[in-house]
């Protein structure tokens, strides 16, 4: 086995995991809510790429994008904004619910054998190849892309007055709302971000593995979610890092795991989890004597 090529593509699968988490962060430190429906906005980029797959490359990119952000809001604007004071409970079924609804509109439209989305096939192709490692244009572009939206989002959430907003909702949404944040207006922008999130892995993971399937969001939606609780929910840099961890983890033992034995793969990352959480229970990544004060 080469341990440099196995390392280079799971430093890669790793930062389309961070952007999941990312997405996923934002909600819940705004909300303190986990929504399970994200998968389905990665999922509705996929086919919006095997639908516009005649379209020129950059068309079907952005209308990917533009479907998952719409998705996204709608999401909020009609689902979960009736939802804001009602019980964890509530809004956590509202969000399987949606999840569920929609991969019924997936599976009708477009069937369970999944459809090809093959625009970037060409970013499979090596673009460095030395001492036996190869190093693909998609794993370049996973790197570049996560290192580009992190960033973004950091520079969003510290810099711009909506940024603060969602940082203030995050701290104290009471308090926020007293002294002039607009909820609607902050939760809006969490969900909008959180859908150019979801778009950016679903093009992506077309561009990786062309097929999607009506589940397609769903796994790596959970494992980024698992990734989180190990990094640490409360805050958006510790739920990044557990989601590069956990896309990391799981990337690093597909490779290692004979393809016999590759079905034991769930397993043996939800096995380390278990470890990691009874070791810290706070979070892998959240500093000593971390407190639930700060979450953005």
């Amino acid at each position: 086995m080469n341990w440099i090529q196995t390392l280079v593509d799971a430093i890669g699968l790793g930062s389309v995991y961070a952007l999941v988490a990312i997405g996923l962060a934002l909600i819940f430190g705004v909300m303190r809510l986990v929504n399970f429906a994200h998968g389905e906005l990665i999922t509705a980029a996929g086919y919006t790429l095997v639908v516009a797959h005649a379209l020129p490359v950059p068309v079907a990119i952005a209308l990917a994008v533009l479907v998952a952000v719409v998705l996204a809001w709608l999401m909020e604007r009609v689902a979960f904004r009736r939802l804001r004071n009602a019980q964890p409970a509530t809004t956590l079924v509202a969000t399987f619910a949606v999840a569920f609804a929609l991969e019924a509109v997936w599976l009708i439209a477009f069937g369970a054998r999944g459809e090809s989305a093959d625009l970037l096939s060409s970013l499979n192709e090596p673009a460095i190849q030395t001492g036996g490692v190869t190093i693909r244009w998609v794993t370049i572009a996973m790197l570049g892309v996560g290192g580009i939206l992190l960033g973004a989002t950091t520079l969003l959430l510290n810099r711009t007055k909506i940024g603060l907003q969602m940082r203030a909702a995050a701290a104290d949404f009471r308090a926020a709302r007293l002294l002039g944040v607009r909820a609607d207006a902050v939760i809006s922008a969490a969900f909008v971000i959180s859908g150019v999130m979801a778009a950016a892995v679903a093009i992506l993971l077309t561009a990786q593995q062309p097929l999607v399937t009506p589940t397609f969001g769903l796994e790596i939606t959970i494992l980024a979610l698992v990734g989180i609780v190990v990094g640490g929910m409360d805050r958006l840099t510790t739920a990044t890092m557990g989601g590069f961890a956990i896309g990391f983890l799981n990337s690093l033992l597909g490779n290692l795991l004979p393809s016999s034995e590759r079905v034991y793969l769930p397993s043996a990352v939800f096995l380390i989890v278990i470890i990691v959480l009874l070791v810290r229970p706070v979070g892998l990544f959240a500093p000593r004597g971390a407190s639930t004060a700060e979450r953005l």
